[in-house]
């Protein structure tokens, strides 16, 4: 988990909602304030934290590499989600708490993909204490 988190520059989310409210903007803020770059996944908005949202990872300009794709939606809607990651070439799946898919992680890891299912991705940063990083550029 701390060499996904370390190694991750592009954090694509899948549910990002444009309400600071919301779990999931609260979660790409704070990612975002750590110097990762946000990709907003979510067709009803048009921008979230400054950057434009895409109606799927699919949708996503192939020249931006997704080193993480963070899922925030229901747990039988995962594994089209992973199929898009799994084409795109993303590096690790990132499913938030109450979030698991058995179909999707068996096939995330059958490429060799990192895993994580039903657990907070800004709660493992925190606890790992892992640095801020320089922003991408």
């Amino acid at each position: 988990m701390r060499e996904v988190l370390v190694s991750a520059r592009t954090i694509a989310v899948v549910g990002l909602s444009d309400k600071p409210d919301r779990d999931s903007y609260e979660v790409a803020r704070y990612l975002q304030s750590k110097g990762y770059r946000i990709i907003p996944v979510n067709p009803m908005v048009r921008e979230v934290l400054g950057e434009k949202s895409y109606a799927s990872v699919a949708a996503i300009p192939s020249d931006i590499h997704i080193d993480i794709v963070d899922i925030f939606r229901k747990s039988d809607q995962v594994l089209p989600i992973v199929e898009e990651a799994l084409t795109r070439g993303v590096d690790a799946i990132w499913m938030q708490l109450g979030v698991e898919n058995p179909d999707g992680a068996t096939a995330a890891r059958a490429r060799g993909l990192a895993v994580f299912e039903n657990v907070c991705i800004m709660q493992q940063h925190r606890r790992l204490r892992i640095p801020p990083r320089s922003p991408p550029r």
